[in-house]
C-alpha cells in the first residue's frame, strides 16, 4: 500500500511538473510564425550622437535612414521597443500579464492585423520600404543582443507587423478605449465631449450634458474615461501645449513651440532624433517607439507640433439580435454576427496561461457583447492605414500648400496640428477624420443598430474642419481645448458655424484659459515673453478651479480644526504652483483629482474626503501641511532627484506622478519633449529642445540616462544640431551600421 501511494504521489508530481513546463514554455512555440521572413534588403546608415546622446541618422536612401532609426532607438530603449513589438503581434500578455492581455484583446477586436494585411500592400512602395527597413533594424539588434530579448520568437518582424501596431494604437489617441473598456465590463459610461444635439435643460455651460449612470439592462452612453495600456493610465489626462507666432508679432522670427505632454517612460514616450538622407529627407523632432519617422518637429522649410483633441469620433450601435444571438437585424435583413475565438497569452509569474476569448464583428465594426446586449462600434479612421504614408509625406513637405494637401487626405485620424514655416505662415488645423453623419440624429447617444442609414462610410471633407491660417492676431495656441479659442478676440472661430453632429468639443482647460489670457495682452510676443508664457505656473480661478475654491469657502469644517486650518491655508493661496507659497504643496495634491474628473467627464470627488487624504499625506511624510512644494514634487531617475514646479493643469505641466515610499511625488507625465523652432528671414532654421531625462531612459548604465534633467528643471533648452556641419562639430560618437554581409 505504501509503495502504491508513493508511486501515485510521484506520478502526480510528474504530471504537475509536466504541466508547469508546458505552461512555462508553450507560448513561444504557439506564437512561432514559420511564414514570416525578415526583410532581405541591404541597408547602411551612419549614426552620430551629440553630447546629449541624441542620434543623428544619415543614409543614402530614406530606407537606410529608417533602418538606422531602429538601431539607434534599440541602443537606447530596446526594452520598450519590445513591448511595442509584442503589442503589434498580439502577444503583449506574455510580457505584461493581465494588463497586456487586455491590449491583445483589443488587437483582435479591432482586427489590427486584418487592417494591415488589407491595406499595407497597397501603400506606396517607398513607404513600405521604410517599414521593412525599420523592421530589419530591430531584427538585427535582437539577433546581435540575444541576452536582451525578453520574449522568444518575437523576432524577426516585418513591415506588416510594424503597420499592425499603428492600426492598433492610433484610435486610442482620440479615446476609443473610453468606449471599449466600460462596454466590456458593462459598467456605467459618461457623455462624450461633442456638443449636445438634443437640448438638455441640465446641460452644463460648456455644452456637455451631465453624466447619467447606466446600469445593466440600460442603454449606455458613450464615455470619456481612460486610454488603453499603450497610453497608460496617464492617457486619460493627456495634455499638450503648442504655440505659433508670426514674425510681425514676435518682432523677428516665425516661432513654433512644441510642448507635447506624454508619459516620460513607455510606449508613447517621446524619443528625440534627427534624420537626413540623400533623397531629401531631413527632419529634427521626436517619435514614439515603433515608428520609423518623427511624428512632430521641423525640416528646413516648415514644422509642426500636435496636441490631443477630443471630438466625438466614435458611434455605438445597439444590435437587434435574434433568439439564437448569432444573427442581427439590419433593415429588413438578418445577417450573421461574425465570431472569432482568439487565444490571449496571460503571464502569471513564471507561467503563461492560454485564455480563450471570442470577438465579434458586424458591418458596423467591432462588436462587444455584454449582459446588456450586443454593441457595435464605428470610429473615424476605421480600417484606414493611410497615416503611415501621410506622416512620411509630411516630413518631406516644403510649403504650407503641400502640408495641407497631405492633411486633406484625412488619413491621420486625429490630433490638432499647429504649424509654422520660413515664409512667416502660421496655421492651426483641428485635424480629425470626423464621421460624415447625417443631421437630425442624436449622435451623442446609443444608436439603433438595425437602421442602415446610420452607418456612415466616409469622413467629412477637410474644408469642414475648424482651421486657422495667419490670423489677424499674429498668434495661435492650443492646450487641449476647444478650437474656438485659439487666436484671440476678433480672430477666434465661432462654434455656431460648425454643425453639432461633427462632434467638436467645447471643453476648456486651465492651460487654455491662461494661454489665451497671456497671449491676448498685446505687444510683442518676443522670446522672453513667450518663455514666460510657456513656463507659466498660474491657475485661473475659473472652471473646475473656481468650483473647487467656491466649495472650500462654503464647506462647514467646524468639527475638524485640522481640516479647517488646511482650508484657510488654501483660501490664502496665490494660485501659483511656483515653489514659493506655503499652500503650494497642499494645493498641488488637492487639485489633481478635480482636474482629472474634469478631463474625463466624471463626477467631482468628495471635497472633504480629498482634503482629509491630502492633509494626512503631508502630515505623515512631512510632519506639516505646508512643506515647500519642491520637497514634495520631484524629478527622479536613478540617482537623480530634483525639485520640480508646475501643476497638473498649468502651462508648466507636472501632470501625473507616482507616490514613492517616502511620500514624494515622482512625476511621470507632463512637460516632456519641448522643441522651440525659429525661422528668421535670410537665415537657416534653428531650434532648441529638452527632455525630462535623457536619450537612454531605460539604460541606467548610460551617461544619457538622465543627463538633461538638470536643464529641464531649470527651464533651459539645449541646441538641436540640425545642420551636418554642426553635428560633426559637436559629435560625441560616430559609427556606421549595416546588415550587409
Amino acid at each position: 500500500m505504501t509503495k502504491w501511494l508513493s508511486r501515485m504521489g510521484f506520478a502526480l508530481l510528474l504530471v504537475v511538473l509536466l504541466a508547469f513546463v508546458a505552461l512555462a514554455s508553450w507560448e513561444p512555440f504557439w506564437a512561432k510564425r514559420d511564414g514570416t521572413a525578415p526583410p532581405s534588403q541591404n541597408y547602411t546608415a551612419e549614426i552620430i550622437r551629440d553630447d546629449f546622446g541624441v542620434p543623428h541618422i544619415y543614409g543614402e536612401t530614406d530606407a537606410d535612414v529608417a533602418y538606422g532609426v531602429a538601431i539607434a532607438h534599440a541602443e537606447d530603449d530596446f526594452f520598450t521597443l519590445q513591448d511595442v513589438a509584442a503589442m503589434s503581434v498580439g502577444r503583449y500578455g506574455a510580457i505584461a500579464g493581465e494588463d497586456g492581455a487586455a491590449v491583445d484583446y483589443v488587437y483582435h477586436l479591432l482586427g489590427a492585423r486584418d487592417t494591415a494585411e488589407r491595406h499595407y500592400p497597397t501603400l506606396p512602395a517607398d513607404t513600405r520600404a521604410l517599414f521593412e527597413a525599420y523592421a530589419s533594424g530591430l531584427n538585427q539588434y535582437a539577433r546581435e543582443h540575444p541576452g536582451e530579448v525578453k520574449l522568444a520568437n518575437l523576432f524577426p518582424l516585418d513591415g506588416m507587423d510594424i503597420a499592425a501596431g499603428f492600426a492598433l494604437r492610433q484610435p486610442f489617441f482620440f479615446g476609443l478605449n473610453n468606449i471599449i473598456e466600460p462596454l466590456v465590463a458593462n459598467e456605467p459610461m459618461r457623455p462624450e465631449f461633442g456638443p449636445a444635439i438634443t437640448p438638455d435643460p441640465g446641460a452644463a455651460d460648456d455644452g456637455i450634458p451631465p453624466a447619467r449612470v447606466i446600469r445593466a439592462g440600460d442603454e449606455p452612453e458613450t464615455t470619456a474615461r481612460a486610454f488603453p495600456l499603450p497610453m497608460g493610465e496617464d492617457g486619460a489626462l493627456s495634455g499638450s501645449n503648442a504655440f505659433a507666432v508670426t514674425p510681425e508679432k514676435s518682432g523677428g522670427p516665425t516661432v513654433l513651440i512644441s510642448n507635447a505632454h506624454q508619459p516620460w517612460r513607455g510606449g508613447v514616450a517621446w524619443y528625440e532624433l534627427v534624420v537626413e538622407s540623400g533623397e531629401g529627407w531631413h527632419f529634427a523632432g521626436a517619435n514614439f517607439p515603433g515608428s520609423p519617422f518623427p511624428f512632430l518637429g521641423h525640416n528646413e522649410n516648415l514644422g509642426w507640433t500636435n496636441t490631443v483633441n477630443r471630438p466625438d469620433m466614435v458611434d455605438v450601435y445597439k444590435l437587434v439580435l435574434d433568439d439564437s444571438g448569432t444573427r442581427y437585424k439590419l433593415g429588413d435583413r438578418w445577417l450573421e454576427l461574425e465570431e472569432q475565438t482568439v487565444t490571449l497569452p496571460v503571464r502569471i509569474g513564471p507561467i503563461t496561461l492560454p485564455i480563450r476569448r471570442t470577438v465579434h464583428r458586424s458591418v458596423h465594426g467591432p462588436v462587444i457583447v455584454n449582459d446588456s446586449g450586443a454593441f457595435a462600434i464605428r470610429y473615424g479612421g476605421i480600417d484606414d492605414l493611410g497615416q503611415l504614408d501621410a506622416y512620411y509625406r509630411l516630413n518631406k513637405a516644403e510649403t504650407l500648400g503641400q502640408f495641407e494637401t497631405i492633411l486633406a487626405r484625412m488619413d491621420i485620424p486625429s490630433t490638432n496640428f499647429i504649424y509654422g514655416d520660413q515664409e512667416g505662415n502660421i496655421a492651426y488645423i483641428y485635424n480629425a477624420a470626423l464621421p460624415d453623419r447625417k443631421p437630425g440624429v442624436n449622435w451623442r447617444g446609443i444608436l439603433p443598430g438595425d437602421d442602415p442609414s446610420l452607418i456612415w462610410n466616409r469622413s467629412v471633407d477637410y474644408e469642414q474642419l475648424p482651421r486657422y491660417v495667419n490670423p489677424a492676431s499674429g498668434w495661435l495656441y492650443n492646450a487641449n481645448n476647444t478650437p474656438f479659442t485659439a487666436a484671440g478676440e476678433g480672430s477666434d472661430l465661432s462654434p455656431e458655424d460648425f454643425a453639432p453632429e461633427l462632434g467638436v468639443e467645447l471643453k476648456q482647460t486651465n492651460r487654455s484659459r491662461r494661454a489665451w489670457s497671456l497671449m491676448s495682452e498685446g505687444g510683442l510676443l518676443d522670446r522672453a515673453r513667450l518663455e514666460a508664457i510657456k513656463y507659466d505656473k498660474t491657475y485661473e480661478r475659473s472652471g473646475y478651479v473656481a468650483r473647487l475654491w467656491d466649495a472650500l469657502e462654503a464647506i462647514d469644517l467646524s468639527d475638524d480644526s485640522e481640516l479647517d486650518r488646511a482650508r484657510n491655508l488654501l483660501l490664502d493661496w496665490d494660485f501659483t504652483a511656483d515653489n514659493i507659497g506655503a499652500a503650494d504643496a497642499i494645493a498641488l495634491l488637492l487639485i489633481r483629482d478635480f482636474m482629472s474628473a474634469e478631463y474625463q467627464n466624471e463626477p467631482e470627488p468628495d471635497l472633504r474626503e480629498e482634503l482629509r487624504e491630502t492633509v494626512d499625506h503631508l502630515n505623515t511624510h512631512f510632519g506639516r501641511i505646508d512643506p515647500p512644494m519642491g520637497e514634495l514634487l520631484r524629478l527622479r531617475q536613478g540617482e537623480v532627484d530634483l525639485p520640480l514646479d508646475g501643476g497638473s493643469d498649468t502651462l508648466r505641466a507636472s501632470t501625473s506622478w507616482d507616490v514613492d515610499d517616502d511620500g514624494r511625488l515622482s512625476v511621470r507625465h507632463g512637460d516632456s519633449f519641448i522643441q522651440w523652432v525659429e525661422w528668421t528671414q535670410g537665415q537657416r532654421v534653428s531650434s532648441r529642445s529638452i527632455q525630462p531625462f535623457g536619450a537612454a531612459t531605460t539604460r541606467p548604465e548610460s551617461k544619457h540616462y538622465a543627463d538633461q534633467s538638470a536643464l529641464f528643471v531649470q527651464h533651459r533648452l539645449k541646441p538641436v544640431h540640425f545642420w551636418r556641419e554642426d553635428v560633426l562639430a559637436n559629435a560625441a560618437s560616430r559609427k556606421i551600421v549595416t546588415n550587409r554581409r
